[in-house]
C-alpha cells in the first residue's frame, strides 16, 4: 500500500511556559500514568488493547484524549485506514457501507449539552479566549515542545499517537493562554500559535512497525502495555488470519479515493479547501472501535 503524506512541516514555535503550564494543571491528578483500554471488534470477536499513558510527556493530549472517551466520543467509530505500520481512528464511521467523516465540533457540543460536562480547552480561535475550538496544542518537537520535560515515551511499536490533517494553504492563528501570565512575552497573557499544529481533534493511530521517523510532528502520548500478546498475537493475527481466506482477486482494505479532509473545521478557508487523501479501508470486514474505557485515572 501507498504511504500517504498526512502532515505538513512548518516553523511554529510555543513558549516553554506552555508546557510548564500543563504539568502544574495536571499536578493533582491521581496518576501520572492513566490507562486505558481500547476494545476492538473484528470478524464478530472483541480483541482488548491496553494502553498506558503519559501525563510527562503530553498532558494537554492526554486529558483530551482521556474526556473524549468517558463521554463515549470513540465508541462505534472505525480504523478508517488501515497502513504498513499504522492503525488510522477516531474520525470516522461506515453508514449504510459508505465512509462517513464525524462533524467533531458538532459531535463534543451534543455531548457537552447531553451530558451536562465540560471539555478542557486549550486552543481558542480569538485573544480574548471565549471561542475555544476544543482542540489541542500539539506537544511535539516540531511546536517547540521537546526539551520541556522528561520524555517517558517513543515513536516506537505499540506508540499510540494523535495526529492532525494538512491544513493546506492556511496560515492563520489559534491563541493559547500562557501559564506565566504574560511575565516572559513582554506583558502578553495570550500567545498566538500556527493552527495546523494546534488543530488535533480526535483523530489518532497506533503505531505497528519498529520505529516512527515522522515523531517530531504529531504527539505520542500513550504506549501499548502488552503489545506482543494482545495486539501482535490478537487482533493483527486475526486479520493476517482472515485475509487467508479471501480468494485471490479479493483484498482486505478497499481504497476510498479523493476522502475530502476537513470538510468541518471551524475555519471556512479550511472547510471549503480542495485537501484529499486516499484511504485503505476495511469495508467488508471492518474493525470497529467498540470501546474505549479509561481503567486508571
Amino acid at each position: 500500500m501507498k504511504k500517504k503524506s498526512l502532515f505538513r512541516a512548518i516553523s511554529v514555535g510555543v513558549a516553554a511556559a506552555l508546557s510548564a503550564g500543563a504539568l502544574m494543571m495536571f499536578a493533582g491528578c491521581s496518576s501520572n500514568n492513566p490507562e486505558i483500554r481500547i476494545t476492538y471488534s473484528f470478524n464478530g470477536k472483541d480483541y482488548e488493547v491496553d494502553y498506558r499513558l503519559s501525563r510527562s510527556d503530553a498532558p494537554n493530549t492526554v486529558q483530551h484524549f482521556i474526556e473524549l472517551a468517558d463521554a463515549g466520543f470513540y465508541d462505534g467509530l472505525i480504523v478508517h485506514d488501515y497502513q504498513n505500520y499504522r492503525m488510522y481512528s477516531g474520525g470516522y464511521r461506515l453508514v449504510d457501507g459508505e465512509l462517513e467523516e464525524v462533524n467533531y465540533l458538532e459531535t463534543v457540543r451534543a455531548l457537552e449539552a447531553e451530558q451536562d460536562i465540560t471539555f478542557t480547552q486549550s486552543v481558542w480561535a480569538d485573544a480574548a479566549c471565549t471561542e475555544g475550538l476544543y482542540s489541542v496544542y500539539g506537544e511535539f518537537t516540531s511546536n517547540g515542545v521537546e526539551q520541556q520535560y522528561g520524555k517517558e515515551l517513543s515513536a516506537t511499536r505499540g506508540a499510540l499517537v494523535m495526529y492532525y490533517t494538512d491544513k493546506g494553504n492556511f496560515n492563520g492563528d489559534v491563541y493559547v493562554k500562557r501559564a506565566d501570565g504574560g511575565a516572559d512575552n513582554d506583558g502578553q497573557e495570550v500567545q498566538s500559535v500556527g493552527y495546523e499544529y494546534n488543530s488535533a481533534t480526535s483523530l489518532f493511530y497506533t503505531f505497528t512497525g519498529e520505529n516512527d521517523t515522522d515523531a517530531s510532528n504529531y504527539c505520542v502520548f500513550g504506549m501499548a502495555i502488552n503489545y506482543e500478546e494482545q495486539m501482535e498475537n490478537g487482533l493483527l493475527a486475526a486479520i493476517t488470519e482472515y485475509e487467508k481466506t479471501l480468494s485471490d482477486d479479493a483484498t482486505f482494505t478497499e481504497t476510498q479515493s479523493n476522502v475530502r479532509l476537513n470538510q468541518y473545521d471551524y475555519f471556512e478557508e479550511v472547510s471549503k479547501g480542495d485537501l484529499t487523501a486516499d484511504f485503505e479501508t476495511p469495508m467488508t470486514m471492518p474493525i470497529i472501535i467498540k470501546s474505549v474505557v479509561v481503567t486508571k485515572y
